[in-house]
């Protein structure tokens, strides 16, 4: 299909009906949507989640804990993955003071292990080790797709919906002239 017949819709022609330049316009309003909302809301997404990341690298330190309790495996939490579960463990804030809590552990271990766990610039624990700076790229982006996709697929939809009910109009119109015209051409075949 070569330019001049994708831009027909905006030539002035006695053919061109007001549902197809409507049409044109909402072809470029969604394009418009598309492209400048969904790419503003994917850099904003993605700049996001890259702060939030850094942030977590930033404050988020190891720190050797003592588990309490036997961590059996298959015994899951309620947000355990990858086989971990959750673990009561102790260990001590930066400030010195001892604290004691909940966390995912690799199953298997026995009262008294030494584990790695993740806590803040507070002492409070954190869920998990923070996520690294290559996979905080890949997720970032991977939200910012998304963020994009959220805001095209609503704006596509609207965007098929109403060509659709233009075809609609237009086809009615169609028949109704040729109610008109039809008669005047003769006998009919079929």
């Amino acid at each position: 299909m070569s330019s001049g017949e994708r831009l027909w819709r905006w030539r002035s022609s006695p053919l061109r009906r007001r549902e197809d330049l409507i049409e044109a316009w909402i072809i470029v309003a969604v394009w418009l949507v598309v492209v400048v909302f969904g790419g503003v809301a994917a850099l904003v997404t993605d700049l996001g989640a890259e702060h939030e990341f850094a942030g977590q690298r930033a404050h988020r330190h190891p720190v050797s804990a003592v588990l309490l309790t036997d961590a059996r495996p298959g015994v899951t939490g309620d947000w355990s993955t990858g086989g971990r579960v959750s673990g009561s463990v102790r260990w001590k804030a930066p400030d010195g003071s001892v604290h004691t809590g909940h966390t995912p552990v690799d199953g298997g271990l026995r009262a008294g292990a030494r584990v790695t766990v993740w806590q803040d610039d507070r002492g409070r624990l954190g869920p998990s080790q923070p996520t690294g700076r290559a996979e905080g790229h890949v997720e970032a982006a991977l939200f910012g797709a998304a963020a994009a996709l959220a805001v095209a697929a609503p704006a596509l939809g609207a965007g098929a919906l109403a060509r659709a009910r233009l075809d609609r109009r237009r086809l009615a119109r169609w028949d109704g002239e040729w109610e008109l015209v039809g008669p005047r051409w003769g006998h009919r075949t079929g």
